[in-house]
């Protein structure tokens, strides 16, 4: 088992990785510069408050201030459960509320590796005919989108598209520093695809928004992609859950979808 790296250490590369100096940090958090140089090279342990404060600042991730915490001696904060813990029962109807009220249109649920947690009944309709290996769990929206053998052959503007999942894995790594994401880059970055051409990947009708254009019996369905996040969790698996939705984006997807959710 690898040792974790000291307190003071984590705290430097996390400083790094927000493009911040000590004198930025110290000024956000209130501390000098001093003693903050102090923390990071070893010479002074800081106190509880002090860890949660420049976490706080950096903005941490909980799973991360979890190690700054052990590091520096004191216990862990933050717990982590499954989502179908009974104490997590109000989350858990949050999240199938919100996919069940998505419908028609597609509705998923992913970790912060990008593994499916939960969707709604219109999601496993778009996947239909796709490998049994990709489908099987623990599923992979990122593998299952760009593989060659999944959804890859389906999108009608794989350049854009797979350039516009790429840009969204680059800004989690560079935020987390997360290693099984940075391996999950290399291996998308594998898979045979198209380079998106042109100054980037923009909608040439409204310019505002990176479309996903997906091939399907009922014609070709192009859609707006969302986002949401729990605003304040205290829990690591609620903190790293993402709810991303598919809003139709004209009317004949519309009603396509209308169609599709009707077959259910």
């Amino acid at each position: 088992m690898p040792t974790m790296p000291p307190v003071g250490q984590q705290l430097r590369e996390w400083r790094q990785r927000r493009r911040l100096s000590q004198l930025d940090l110290a000024g956000h958090a209130d501390v000098s510069t001093r003693h903050l140089s102090c923390v990071e090279t070893g010479r002074a342990l800081p106190s509880r408050e002090m860890v949660l404060r420049l976490a706080d600042r950096l903005e941490v991730p909980l799973r991360d201030r979890n190690r700054l915490l052990t590091a520096a001696g004191y216990a862990p904060m933050y717990g982590e459960r499954r989502l179908d813990d009974p104490t997590m029962a109000v989350a858990r109807q949050a999240v199938e509320q919100v996919l069940r009220a998505h419908e028609p249109w597609p509705a998923l649920v992913v970790d912060r590796h990008w593994t499916l947690v939960a969707a709604n009944r219109v999601v496993p309709k778009l996947l239909e005919g796709l490998p049994d290996d990709l489908l099987a769990p623990p599923l992979n929206v990122l593998r299952l989108s760009l593989h060659p053998r999944g959804l890859a052959p389906r999108i009608v503007n794989l350049a854009q598209w797979r350039a516009h999942l790429f840009h969204r894995l680059r800004q989690q790594i560079a935020a987390s520093g997360d290693e099984t994401l940075a391996a999950l880059a290399d291996e998308l970055r594998g898979y045979p695809g198209p380079e998106a051409t042109g100054p980037g990947p923009i909608h040439v009708d409204l310019g505002v928004y990176v479309p996903l254009q997906l091939a399907s019996p009922l014609g070709t369905l192009s859609f707006v992609s969302t986002i949401t996040v729990f605003g304040t969790p205290t829990d690591i698996t609620l903190a790293e859950l993402a709810l991303e939705t598919l809003l139709p984006a004209d009317e004949a997807t519309a009603q396509a979808l209308r169609a599709l959710a009707a077959s259910t």
